[in-house]
């Protein structure tokens, strides 16, 4: 029994090692608040633990990613019902550096993340989430297409409208804020 135990729980460590930085990252994004990130990404690894005997080892980070995306929904449901308005702490998101260390590249990137984080808050899911797991998280058609539960095809489609709302919304969240 507790050579049992002691393998899942070395294979239960394996996957925290190799996936926590990309469900934080992907809920940092998803959420733009570092703090509920972290709650959310510990809540994943302990749906994590919980159902270790029952997830297939090679489809691991589609169900944490499947996981993580519905806890991320369910923490701003809680959020918009404490405060009844969804506000996006923008300064979270983090902040690109810039090809140059000087302070005016690190000032423009900041300003991008700020911009980026307002526009990826202002799409509708999906959409958002097939964006982030593609563009920030850079994982493959087929990987969004496990973690979302979504045909390829399907993911192909939302990817391509989702970009096209993202373009929309960062033209809209720049003019706003340079007007």
């Amino acid at each position: 029994m507790s050579l049992l135990f002691g393998q899942a729980q070395r294979r239960f460590e394996r996957s925290v090692r190799k996936y926590q930085h990309r469900i934080y990252g992907f809920a940092v994004y998803f959420l733009g608040d570092k703090v509920e990130a972290q709650d959310v990404t510990q809540d994943v690894m302990l749906r994590l633990w919980q159902h270790r005997d029952e997830i297939d080892e090679e489809r691991v980070l589609g169900w944490l990613l499947r996981v993580a995306r519905n806890a991320c929904v369910d923490a701003l449901r809680r959020r918009k019902a404490r405060r009844n308005v969804m506000t996006t702490d923008t300064d979270a998101v983090g902040y690109a550096v810039g090809s140059g260390p000087t302070p005016e590249a690190c000032a423009e990137a900041a300003d991008f993340q700020g911009h980026l984080g307002r526009a990826l808050s202002r799409i509708a899911e999906p959409y958002r989430s097939i964006v982030i797991l593609r563009e920030v998280q850079e994982l493959k058609y087929e990987e969004i297409s496990g973690a979302m539960n979504l045909p390829l095809n399907t993911v192909k489609v939302y990817l391509h409208r989702g970009r096209k709302m993202l373009r929309e919304q960062l033209s809209e969240v720049m003019h706003r804020e340079t007007t």
